[in-house]
């Protein structure tokens, strides 16, 4: 511009004038993403709060053969199977209900897997639970016979007619049972939903960007 000329170049100015469609589709897109990262994220701080209550301890007791249930559709390194769940009877009298490990499926739904039982009393170690963890069931039917879909302390006690503890376990120390138990670590995973939580904040993150970039304009305004 030469001085005295009186004129000055054009202003620019933002026009943000989206679509009411695209407004709602990145709303969506952005409202999912977070409820999904944040789902994730949960997931995660479940796994690691249920890593820090997991308590390891020794029980001695007889294991009851009697009250032997199968627990159904356990897969162990792509073979199908069962886990082995007995109650132990402790000093007291009362029961304790123990996951004894894994037992691969025989060539047939009627062919049942044959373990040893010890007899007499033993020790065993692993972790204090809860409450084993259940699958999906279509019904809650009333169990029959040994192979269950899942099992319950008020189930399995109504079941048995035995006085259980109001907790169960899971056996880590080895027996010569031919039973395995290459259990699963508490927290596995949290890494896993960490890294999805991660991806669904950055979807809804996206939405909000695409929205901006594709509907942000520029005017250019004369100026005298």
């Amino acid at each position: 511009m030469k001085p005295g000329s009186g004129s000055f170049p054009p202003r620019l100015r933002l026009r943000f004038r989206p679509p009411w469609w695209g407004v709602l589709l990145a709303a969506i897109g952005c409202a999912a993403g977070v409820a999904l990262g944040n789902w994730q994220s949960g997931r995660a701080a479940e796994k690691r709060a249920l890593a820090a209550t997991l308590v390891s301890v020794t029980l001695r007791g007889t294991l009851v053969p009697k009250y032997t249930v199968l627990l159904d559709n356990k897969v162990y390194r792509g073979q199908p199977g069962y886990h082995v769940v007995q109650p132990l009877r402790l000093a007291g009298g009362t029961h304790v209900l123990v996951n004894r490990g894994w037992a691969a499926a025989g060539a047939s739904r009627e062919q049942l897997p044959e373990f040893p039982t010890p007899a007499g009393e033993i020790s065993v170690t692993g972790l204090r639970l809860e409450r084993f963890a259940r699958v999906y069931e279509a019904a809650a039917a009333k169990p029959e016979g040994k192979v269950w879909q899942n099992v319950a302390i008020e189930q399995f006690a109504a079941w048995s007619g035995i006085a259980l503890e109001p907790w169960v376990f899971e056996q880590h120390s080895a027996l010569d049972d031919q039973l395995v138990r290459d259990w699963p670590r508490a927290d596995l995973g949290i890494e896993k939903n960490e890294m999805y939580a991660l991806q669904w904040y950055s979807l809804a993150a996206l939405c909000v960007i695409l929205l901006l970039a594709l509907n942000l304009r520029r005017d250019h305004l004369a100026s005298s």
